[in-house]
Parts: C-alpha cells; sequence; structure tokens
C-alpha cells in the first residue's frame, strides 16, 4: 500500500485540481443533501407551527424519500434522453420551486405534499450529479485493482476521485444542513425553506455557466434496467444491507430530534457536529481503514458499532444521547463511502444504471423510518425504536458477512476511450 498517494494533494491528478464543471457541480450537491438535514432542528417548531404530532412531522422524511426511491426508477431513463446537464438543471428547478412552495405551507398536509415534490428534484439531481462528477473529475492516479484485503478494496483512478468528492459534498451538506436550519429555523420555521431555494437558484445559475452537455449514452436506459441490475447477486446483496443500514441511519436523523427536546440552536449544533464527523470520517478515515482491513471488515465492523452506538443512545442518559447522536456521525461516514463503492463497483452493470438498482432499495428505508419509529413510540416506548433500529444494523452486517463472496468482486475500473474538449471523460461499458 505504499503507493496510496494522498486523495487532497493538490498536486496533478490531485482531488483538489478539478474541471468548473465539477465544483460547480459538487457545489450544487452541497446545498441539495443541505435538504436531507435541513428540517431536523426544526421538526419540533414545524409541529408546534402547524399543530401536528411528531408522527406527521416525520413524514417530511417520509414522502420525500418515497418519492426518492420511486424516481431512481426515472432519472436513468430521463438523463439518457435528455442528458446530464438538462436532467441536472431540471432537478435544480424542481427543488427550488417545491423548497419555495414548502415555505408557503398552511398545513402539514400540504408541506408533506411540497416535500415529496422536492424528493423528485432531489432524486433527478443528486443521481446524475454523482454520474456527471465521474465523468469530469480528474482521476487521483493510475486504476489499480482491489486490495485483496476481505474484498471491495478502495481504487484509484476517475471513480475513486468522484466518489470522495461526492461523499465530501454530502458530507459537508449534511453537517450544514441542521446549522442552517436552526440558524434561520429559530426566527421561523419557514426561512430554512426560502433559504434552500435560495441557495439552490445559484446552484442552477452556476450549472448553467459552468457546465457543458455531455455526450449521451450509446444506448439509452430503460425504465426496467435498474431493477434487472439487481439481478445481479453483489448488487442485490449490497443493496439489502443498505436497506438495513439506512433504517438505522435514518432513526437517527428523524426521530432523535424528539428524544434530545432542545431548542433549534443546541438540536443545530448536536447534528453540526454530527455532520463533522460524518463528513471527516466519510472522506478522510474511511479511505485509510479501508486500505489496511478491506472494506467488507470495515464496513461489517462499522455496522455492529453503529448498533452499539444507537442502544446506547435510547437508554442512556440525556447526555449520552446527545454524544452518541453525535458519534454516530462517525460510523454514518464511514458506511456511506463504503456502501458508495460497493454499488458502483461490484457489478458489471454501467455506473447510472447500477446505483440507480441501489438507490431504489435503500431509500425505501428511509421512507419507513421516520413513519415507523415515531409509531412504534406509540405502540411500545422510547426506547424500543432503538432497538428496533439496532437490529436493522446487525442484520445490514449480518447480510456482508453471508454475501461475502458475492460481494468482494469488484467490477474492473471502466478505462476511458476519449475525453472531450470540456474535459468529460466517457467510459466504456
Amino acid at each position: 500500500m505504499g503507493d496510496t498517494k494522498d486523495p487532497f494533494d493538490a498536486g496533478a491528478g490531485g482531488i483538489l485540481r478539478q474541471p468548473r464543471a465539477v465544483w460547480a457541480t459538487a457545489g450544487a450537491s452541497v446545498v441539495a443533501f443541505m435538504g436531507i438535514g435541513l428540517v431536523d432542528p426544526i421538526l419540533p417548531s414545524i409541529a408546534s407551527g402547524l399543530d401536528a404530532t411528531a408522527s406527521q412531522v416525520s413524514l417530511l422524511f417520509t414522502s420525500y424519500f418515497l418519492i426518492t426511491a420511486i424516481a431512481m426508477l426515472v432519472t436513468g431513463f430521463v438523463s439518457s434522453r435528455i442528458g446530464g446537464r438538462r436532467t441536472l438543471l431540471l432537478g435544480l428547478a424542481l427543488v427550488v420551486v417545491f423548497a419555495a412552495l414548502s415555505g408557503t405551507s398552511n398545513s402539514v398536509g400540504e408541506l408533506i405534499g411540497f416535500r415529496a415534490g422536492w424528493g423528485l428534484g432531489n432524486a433527478l439531481f443528486v443521481s446524475t450529479a454523482l454520474a456527471v462528477i465521474v465523468g469530469a473529475a480528474n482521476p487521483i492516479g493510475a486504476a489499480r485493482s482491489a486490495s485483496g484485503k476481505g474484498g471491495g478494496g478502495r481504487r484509484a483512478g476517475g471513480s475513486a476521485a468522484a466518489i470522495l468528492l461526492y461523499e465530501s459534498a454530502l458530507g459537508l451538506g449534511m453537517a450544514c444542513g441542521p446549522l442552517v436550519g436552526a440558524l434561520l429555523g429559530d426566527a421561523n420555521w419557514r426561512y430554512p425553506f426560502f433559504g434552500t431555494a435560495f441557495l439552490m437558484a445559484i446552484g442552477f445559475l452556476c450549472i448553467t455557466a459552468f457546465l457543458k452537455e455531455q455526450p449521451k449514452p450509446a444506448r439509452k436506459t430503460s425504465l426496467l434496467d435498474p431493477i434487472k441490475a439487481l439481478g445481479h447477486g453483489g448488487l442485490a446483496s449490497a443493496a439489502v444491507s443498505a436497506f438495513f443500514y439506512n433504517y438505522t441511519f435514518f432513526t437517527v436523523l428523524a426521530f432523535t430530534p424528539f428524544v434530545l427536546d432542545m431548542t433549534p440552536y443546541k438540536s443545530g449544533a448536536v447534528f453540526f457536529a454530527w455532520g463533522v464527523l460524518l463528513a471527516v470520517f466519510s472522506v478522510i478515515v474511511a479511505p485509510r481503514m479501508q486500505e489496511r482491513f478491506g472494506s467488507l471488515k470495515v464496513l461489517g465492523g462499522s455496522l455492529v458499532l453503529l448498533a452499539v452506538d444507537v442502544l446506547v443512545l435510547g437508554y442512556g442518559s440525556h447526555t449520552a444521547a446527545i454524544v452518541c447522536t453525535i458519534l454516530s456521525g462517525a460510523f454514518i461516514g464511514v458506511n456511506n463511502t463504503v456502501y458508495t463503492e460497493l454499488a458502483l463497483g461490484v457489478s458489471d452493470a454501467p455506473r447510472p444504471v447500477a446505483s440507480a438498482g441501489y438507490n431504489f432499495v435503500r431509500w425505501f428505508a428511509a421512507a419507513a423510518a421516520p413513519y415507523f419509529a415515531p409509531k412504534i413510540e406509540e405502540w411500545s416506548d422510547i426506547h424500543i425504536p432503538f432497538v428496533v433500529a439496532a437490529v436493522t444494523a446487525v442484520l445490514g452486517a449480518l447480510v456482508v458477512a453471508v454475501r461475502r463472496k458475492a460481494l468482494a468482486h469488484d467490477a474492473e475500473e471502466l478505462e476511458p476511450v476519449h475525453a472531450t474538449e470540456d474535459g468529460v471523460t466517457v467510459f466504456a461499458n
């Protein structure tokens, strides 16, 4: 592993030396991911302002991710016909419109509906953004094979640079979302929605200015291609494991604010610290752990530790709940990076198709957890939702252990066949 380069080396091929199109897309991705955690610290304020219950307000996540999951079957179909740039702009436009409308809501039902439209726009943007960054990012170095330590070793090349950029955007967005939500939401719960619409409008202008249209795929993607891609045992296993993991992840994200019962500022600070750990562990710590131990060992161990963390969160004191909420960001950051690499590299399906199939499965858990966690509390007590979340994290680890051989098969790095004048690399399928 002595040839491993620092991914943040600003020299030739470093992650920081990227075309403006990549930075414009990554910057807009930060704001897109901010939208996920934006409502987190203001959930109690929204419930109070709209005279809604915790379970009703949690549907803001459910409607958002349910539409996001279903839309994953559409993103490839759309982008392969109108192109990546137009798909990004369409997604951004939808987010701007529905985020602004969310701020005008007069009932929780209206807000849930507008969040669903927001989810459609976010799905179109986020799924296409990863493909655009993969195509346009400068490679970190020459491609090399997997480390062999348990399979799923980290690869260099264009996809590694792209994943680091994408995970950086995700981590920064998830960290800033709660903070922005708290700062604006402390004055009025409507302001974070208007703020997001404004920032995404800036992202729209940046994409318009800096990103040229990419070559369309030689073959148009059908609506069923992501489902067919799940016929690959490794991709299906990654998706199922990620489904269980995402239930745990979004129990923490959507249900914990009601357990902490803090002011927007304090809750925002907790989830900002959580997001900082998520960003640091996804971009800096996870790659080093993968190099040393292998991706599958890292993923399995991180899922088990996350299960222990959420159990302590559910049964510990208020201080312990705060500490464990923040600490969960570390495990979530590691998991996000490894799962993304598995989804993009474990099968021989084109990356956008594999990503769509994988996300189609896992986002259903993100829709389910915010709905079921408050319901489970109503049916039992406040501890049991975290017991369920711990069990789902362990189930995710069991899938990794049982399906180890299928997950250990890495697809060969796609070799670039030519680069366009604007720096967008076209990969051979």
